[in-house]
């Protein structure tokens, strides 16, 4: 066995920590600074933090961009399906101009008209309307007017229909300019 002085001058060289004995709060038990590993771990977790803020912004990104998509093939369908209707909606304002309707052609036709006006299909084009060129379709010019101040729409050949700011169909018009 070994004297107390060599255990003694043993334990001063030795790196080694008694068993119950204070540890430095400077280093751990690998020999590596505690302050370097707090640093490491905050550094970790700041990337960890941006990483999930980033697929969040990402994950929100993409709600919207499909929820605004569902709101455009809903627009398109809808489009799709009431375009050709405004073909019929003519034939019935013609039939109308003709004579007033009556019976059963008159309750089809009302009953057509309120389902389109639920489904978002509005009509446009009345006389005396000021001329815009993204709403009506100029057929043909027929001169000037004393009573107007801008280009008007004098008289409508077809109205025009829209979904929302969307138009389906420009109304066709003829139209007087300013004296």
């Amino acid at each position: 066995m070994a004297n107390e002085t060599e255990v003694e001058a043993a334990a001063e060289g030795s790196d080694m920590v008694e068993e119950g004995a204070p540890v430095d709060a400077t280093t751990d038990a690998d020999g590596g600074s505690v302050a370097d590993e707090i640093d490491a771990a905050r550094t970790a977790l700041a990337e960890r933090t941006l990483d999930l803020q980033r697929l969040q912004a990402e994950f929100v990104n993409y709600k919207r961009r499909v929820e605004r998509d569902r709101d455009l093939v809903k627009q398109n369908a809808t489009y799709a399906a009431l375009a050709p209707i405004t073909e019929v909606l003519d034939t019935i304002d013609r039939a109308r101009e003709h004579e007033e309707l009556s019976g059963g052609l008159k309750a089809v036709a009302e009953q057509l008209e309120r389902t389109v006006a639920t489904a978002g299909l509005v009509r446009f084009g009345e006389v005396g309307d000021a001329f815009d060129p993204s709403l009506h379709e100029a057929l043909s010019h027929i001169g000037e007017d004393a009573e107007v101040e801008v280009t008007t729409c004098k008289v409508i050949a077809k109205a025009g229909y829209r979904i929302g700011d969307r138009v389906v169909r420009a109304a066709q018009v003829l139209v007087v300019d300013p004296a």
